[in-house]
């Protein structure tokens, strides 16, 4: 570039006036060439580095508040108020900013005496520039003569399915008493991050209890049911011991330079597993009503009761004016009006008593009165019928012009029954029938099934059955034969609602597979005890194909169709038959819940065997990734782009380049 200079310089000398402006542009582009680096130049991929603190790390004695940190370039901070975690947990949220090179945290709440304070930044630093990395970083500091330098680690996993929890408050308690995690606000805090992974750092010698809290009103104590939590009875002492780790040198994004063996101190206990549920809220009242339908209105509860409520009619008589129709629960009530009367009425006003919860938490009696408007008014009903009248009158019309075949009588509407009956179905499968109202009539007789064996048709035996805590469903339960041709068939008028709605004749043809497209699963299950253990095969989004109770160590799966599953189980503790989660003031915990660690695939004609020791990989590394939906976030690494750019140049790099200024 000198040279260039010198010859422009040379050149325009003592001829030309415009000397000076050429020069003067030339030295302009050459001052903006060095601003950047050329293509092909280095980058910078060192992340940023303190340089000091005030008061300096680890620091004893500390009775300021205000932390400064100096870093040697600019730098920034990326979500303070999730990643960067102080401990002791603070009451008032800290101040934390960034100006310049510096990271400035000022506490609010009052110092306390003899305690070691760490400020835990995670990954939230990086380089203004590049964006590279300071990596996990934490910055410590005493009021009292020592501090403190134990940690611990684990893991928070929601209890229901072993999913990591992202986020949720990690606290350790010295007093070991059950009261204290709803009395005291926890000794020392950390957050997981997207592996559900926690550690806390600043821990005094001793023995403690760990507990996990999503925390809604920022106590820092398990205050509400409808908060997160988990907790156990283990304790655990803080200890430490001499390790080695291996680092990898990567020469470039593909090549590993070196292994080099790195001794650091190893602290236990290091593998807490917390797992994390959610009470039953069990405070009843009364969400809302509504009558949708102009011949029903409903009831939602927040939770359920034995009881149902009591209702007095204010402008018509309640008495015998319903069928009620209520789930297990007992949380939505539907109440289905009997009278037509009721049914053209718009507004039905009444006097409702139920049992509710009050501020105390005791369950009393409460009345309200109520007025239920239909959605949709009589009138306005009435115009909708006269439409769908003159419409099909004019149909008729145009058929009859054509010469089609028409009807002069408006016909009546049948019960429109829903038969979930797949034309090809699997051996246990189960035909299911839903009513849109409650029956008045069920002639159980009309259904009939046959069976086509040798081309000749032949009488099974099929039988209809309502289904449990649902008032308009049925089953139909038959000998469902693989490879069997099946007719399904229900006489006209089987079903009569209680309007006088009568059903339609139904004629259905179901095929039952072969089990020659079928594979059969066998787990044998070691670990734990298995008389009231619940296996279930998953599919590939983690729900739930087929379910199984263990019978002597032994789950049988049959007729499951060629795929790749997972596997799930929990134990039943109280023999429902569904998972339950737990209750701190009863000291129960959730249900365990298990996950056989790999896919299993099934394939046609294969009989499949595996041995399952549910209790041989511990919890946290037991749900495959691959049905895992909390997925980790990508870990933030230097971008080495300098290894790369020696390689495209022919040179050794000794990773030592350093472009800062």
């Amino acid at each position: 570039m000198k040279r260039i200079v010198d010859m422009m310089v040379n050149r325009y000398k003592g001829r030309n006036l415009f000397f000076p402006f050429h020069l003067l542009t030339l030295l302009f582009f050459v001052a903006c060439a060095r601003m950047g680096n050329p293509d092909g130049g280095w980058f910078d991929d060192d992340p940023p580095k303190v340089l000091s603190s005030m008061p300096a790390d680890k620091s004893v004695n500390v009775d300021s508040k205000k932390i400064t940190i100096l870093f040697d370039e600019y730098i920034k901070l990326e979500d303070a108020t999730n990643k960067v975690i102080v401990s002791p947990p603070q009451l008032e949220m800290p101040e934390i900013k960034t100006s310049g090179k510096k990271v400035v945290v000022e506490l609010q709440d009052s110092l306390m005496p003899n305690t070691t304070y760490t400020i835990d930044f995670s990954d939230a630093i990086s380089d203004n520039n590049e964006g590279n990395p300071m990596g996990s970083f934490t910055y410590s500091f005493s009021t009292g003569e020592q501090i403190d330098t134990f940690e611990v680690s684990g893991y928070v996993l929601d209890a229901s399915n072993l999913e990591p929890i992202k986020g949720i408050a990690v606290g350790l308690y010295a007093d070991l008493a059950d009261s204290a995690f709803k009395t005291k606000p926890m000794l020392r805090i950390s957050r997981t991050d997207s592996r559900g992974h926690f550690v806390v750092k600043g821990i005094a010698p001793g023995i403690y209890r760990a507990y996990a809290l999503k925390d809604a009103d920022g106590d820092f104590r398990f205050t509400q049911k409808s908060e997160m939590m988990a907790f156990n009875h283990d304790t655990f002492e803080t200890s430490s011991r001499p390790d080695i780790r291996i680092d990898t040198v990567w020469r470039d994004s593909l090549h590993i330079d070196n292994l080099i063996r790195v001794p650091y101190t190893h602290y236990l206990p290091d593998n807490i597993t917390l797992l994390a549920f959610t009470h039953t809220l069990t405070d009843r009242y009364l969400i809302k009503t509504e009558r949708v339908d102009a011949e029903k209105f409903s009831m939602y509860f927040s939770y359920g009761h034995k009881d149902l409520p009591v209702i007095k009619g204010l402008n018509f008589n309640a008495t015998d004016a319903f069928v009620v129709e209520t789930g297990e629960k007992q949380d939505t009530i539907h109440y289905w009006l009997r009278d037509t009367t009721l049914i053209n009425q718009d507004t039905l006003r009444m006097e409702v008593s139920y049992m509710m919860t009050d501020t105390l938490g005791s369950l009393v009696s409460q009345t309200d009165t109520l007025d239920i408007l239909a959605k949709t008014p009589y009138e306005k009903r009435l115009k909708n019928q006269a439409k769908e009248l003159e419409q099909w009158q004019k149909d008729q019309e145009k058929r009859k012009k054509r010469g089609e075949n028409y009807d002069s009588i408006y016909p009546v509407k049948p019960l429109d029954v829903k038969y979930d009956a797949p034309a090809s179905m699997d051996p246990d499968g189960i035909v299911t029938v839903e009513m849109p109202a409650p029956l008045l009539r069920c002639d159980t007789s009309a259904v009939h099934l046959y069976s086509m064996i040798d081309s000749v048709w032949y009488e099974s035996t099929c039988r209809l059955q309502p289904m449990p805590y649902k008032l308009r469903n049925f089953e139909i339960l038959a000998d469902w034969r693989p490879g069997i041709e099946y007719s399904l068939e229900v006489d006209s008028a089987a079903f009569e609602d209680i309007y006088g709605n009568v059903s339609n004749p139904l004629k259905q043809g179901i095929k039952v597979r072969s089990t020659d497209e079928y594979s059969n699963l066998k787990l044998t299950i070691s670990g734990v005890e298995d008389s009231l253990m619940v296996v279930q095969l998953l599919s590939s989004s983690d729900a739930v194909v087929k379910e199984a109770h263990v019978a002597g160590h032994v789950a049988q799966f049959n007729y499951v169709r060629p795929g790749k599953y997972y596997i799930r189980a929990f134990i039943d503790s109280n023999g429902n038959g569904i998972w339950d989660t737990g209750d701190y003031d009863a000291d129960l915990q959730a249900e365990d819940v298990f996950y056989y660690p790999r896919e299993i695939e099934c394939k046609e004609k294969w009989d499949i065997s595996h041995s399952w020791n549910v209790a041989s990989v511990p919890r946290f590394h037991q749900k495959p990734s691959a049905i895992t939906k909390q997925k980790p976030d990508a870990d933030k690494k230097l971008k080495n782009r300098n290894a790369q750019r020696a390689q495209q140049m022919g040179i050794t790099y000794n990773g030592k380049i350093n472009v800062k200024e």
